[in-house]
């Protein structure tokens, strides 16, 4: 990093010299060789970076990595007595330093070349990579302010792979209203019935072998990147395990989105939050996990009033969203009936999660309970209880139940009266 860091600072230096016409040893910019090292390819994840794109990464990186290399952007225009115009520039709240803009990259650049500088303007469009794979973008220029007036910043995950080695992981805030869930499950011991481990399986299979669908077999000619599935039933019967170790099998990340924080009464908010999510996820190994989907994805109303426009506008963008979004999508409902026909023609799997019977019950019952409560009566016990209607989540509760219940009374064994007792409150 310091070579590109020291590269750059060579590369400040002599833009600025050739600028106000002082004595430099470079006629241009590009007879100044980059470092080879490959350090910046590498943490982009691109081979083909050009020289202007590399000298807008670096640029967005300096006011974390050697801010004071900035401090030449606040010299002053001493016939006006203020900050030089074409140096941009944003002042922070807290930080001392200079935040460059896009007017900073265009200096650096172009200088006064209006040719270059369209050219740099490109870089910031949503087509290029810096926008599509999150590198970086330009943020905050106010209504009607010119366009390369926004910050020039770097991504929180590409800062990530920069500053700290790591994959960036964000944490559940206002701006990313979406938690991380894992568990400590296999898939192996998910319990569910056959038809629906078989529809799992298929995701699997897309998730897996997706590339020689997409790529090898010529497919993406006629099918939409991702893949989106919808899983209904009543509530504790393994959704969101399923989508978690969907997640935990292909080494993926599985966020649930929290729609409570996404649904907004104010007209245009709604989707500014749904954008901050697939933003963040494009061109990243997650699963977005919307749980209760119902609440945003529901059947869309007549048009009598405004409100039942905006709510229909919100619903058309989310449409949108999905069906552009290139990774997994997994909404999650109760009732199939609540969710709008039109995103039901959207998935490529509707997979129903029933209550367990049984069979089912028992082996999760059995799965659950440690071997120590039961001793010799264990098969006994696990028939009694499988012989209540309860769901996945439902015996988990109870088996919490148990473990508290055995504490308390200083028992190392369940017997069947604490057992039924226990699954008696379940059902209430």
């Amino acid at each position: 990093m310091t070579a590109h860091i020291d590269w750059f600072d060579r590369v400040l230096a002599t833009s600025i010299q050739l600028y106000f016409r002082q004595a430099c040893e470079y006629a241009s910019l590009e007879e100044i060789a980059p470092p080879s090292n490959g350090w910046l390819e590498e943490v982009a994840g691109r081979t083909d970076i050009t020289f202007d794109e590399r000298i807008v990464i670096l640029l967005a990186l300096m006011p974390h990595t050697r801010p004071q290399s900035l401090d030449i952007f606040f010299a002053q225009n001493k016939q006006f007595d203020r900050p030089y115009t074409e140096f941009g520039g944003w002042k922070g709240l807290s930080h001392g330093g200079f935040l460059p803009t896009g007017e900073t990259a265009s200096f650096i650049l172009a200088g006064e070349d209006m040719e270059r500088k369209k050219a740099v303007i490109r870089l910031f469009q949503q087509e290029h990579w810096f926008y599509t794979q999150n590198i970086l973008r330009l943020a905050g220029a106010g209504e009607g302010e010119p366009f390369l007036s926004g910050q020039l910043q770097a991504s929180e995950a590409f800062l990530s792979r920069v500053l700290l080695d790591r994959a960036y992981k964000p944490d559940y805030t206002i701006g990313f209203p979406a938690k991380r869930i894992a568990t400590a499950l296999q898939w192996e011991e998910m319990i569910l019935d056959g038809n629906t481990l078989d529809a799992l399986e298929a995701i699997n299979t897309w998730i897996t072998c997706q590339r020689t669908i997409m790529e090898d077999w010529g497919l993406k000619r006629i099918l939409k990147p991702g893949y989106r599935a919808l899983f209904y039933g009543p509530p504790g019967t393994g959704k969101t395990l399923a989508a978690t170790l969907l997640g935990k099998k292909n080494g993926m990340d599985v966020y649930r989105v929290d729609l409570s924080m996404i649904v907004s009464k104010y007209i245009g908010e709604t989707e500014k939050n749904l954008a901050k999510v697939f933003d963040l996820a494009e061109n990243r190994n997650w699963i977005l996990f919307f749980d209760e989907a119902d609440a945003l994805f529901g059947k869309r109303t007549s048009t009598n009033t405004s409100n039942d426009r905006h709510a229909n506008q919100e619903i058309a963008y989310l449409l949108q969203r999905i069906e552009d979004f290139s990774g997994t999508v997994i909404l999650a409902t109760n009732l199939r009936s609540n969710i709008d026909e039109a995103f039901a023609r959207r998935f490529q799997s509707i997979i129903y999660f029933p209550m367990p019977d049984e069979t089912l019950r028992a082996a999760l019952w059995r799965n659950m309970f440690p071997a120590q409560w039961l001793g010799e009566d264990a098969e006994e016990l696990i028939s009694l209880a499988a012989e209540t209607e309860l769901s996945g989540g439902s015996i988990a509760n109870a088996v919490r139940r148990c473990a508290i219940t055995l504490i308390q009374t200083c028992k190392q064994q369940l017997d069947a009266a604490t057992l039924q007792s226990i699954i008696r409150h379940e059902t209430k």
